[in-house]
């Protein structure tokens, strides 16, 4: 099997600024959005780019979006999930079950999954009802998809069902290991808990216990700024040192 380089693009989404990560195998074409913020126009276009840009030898011409991860259910990470779901459908022109992709949340955050249209209203922002979640993920699950291999780490405090991702590194497929932290752990910061289902100590004993004890090469590609590192943020981060 020929070596497998995938493709790595982020998005800046909505009025939150949120990251929206597409991974994509460029052998095979299968691929996860990660945080499907909040808008499923750039999100669609950004898998176009990335069809464009695919190996010159490659068997596919088209993107296959398996899953649709998120690594918690505040509004600025799942306020285009339908609309990205139902695009990439249309876009197939297939029969939607055998093409759709997967919608993947912890079960701690369904309710705040549910009360989308709730959650907007209390910044002046209309959403539809979300589609039903299709895959629950637990602590120490993996995910797969293709090549892609996601560790999931729970990690509560930003809300109840906050995950991180942790992207497994495969140096013979130009992996570097990553760690996708959503709300979690940013640059320089934490993620808030004054939101619905926060708690503050709990975050922090989390990434203390979860994430800081991990090595500190791993990149960090959180849900809103730019990436940063483990090694940084144990040494520079104003929360733990």
């Amino acid at each position: 099997m020929k070596n497998s380089h995938p493709f790595h693009q982020k998005v800046v989404v909505g009025p939150f600024q949120c990251n929206c990560h597409l991974i994509v195998c460029s052998q095979t074409g299968h691929g996860v959005l990660i945080d499907t913020g909040d808008d499923a126009e750039a999100i669609l276009d950004l898998i176009k780019k990335v069809e464009a840009q695919r190996p010159h030898d490659a068997t596919w011409s088209k993107v296959q979006i398996k899953k649709l991860i998120h690594t918690h259910a505040h509004l600025d990470h799942i306020g285009a999930t339908r609309k990205v779901k139902e695009g990439l459908i249309e876009q197939a022109g297939e029969p939607g079950a055998s093409v759709a992709p997967k919608i993947v949340l912890h079960k701690a955050d369904l309710d705040l999954y549910q009360k989308l249209p709730f959650q907007g209203q209390m910044f002046n922002l209309q959403y539809d009802a979300p589609l039903p979640v299709d895959q629950y993920i637990e602590h120490e699950e993996r995910i797969e998809v293709g090549e892609l291999k996601f560790d999931v780490i729970h990690t509560p405090g930003h809300s109840p069902g906050g995950v991180c991702l942790r992207l497994k590194q495969d140096s013979s497929r130009n992996l570097a290991e990553s760690i996708f932290s959503g709300d979690t752990l940013f640059q320089g910061s934490i993620g808030r808990t004054d939101l619905w289902g926060g708690d503050h100590g709990t975050l922090i004993h989390t990434i203390k216990d979860r994430l800081l004890t991990l090595d500190g090469d791993i990149r960090v590609c959180p849900g809103h700024g730019p990436d940063t590192s483990i090694g940084v943020e144990k040494t520079t981060n104003p929360f733990f040192v």
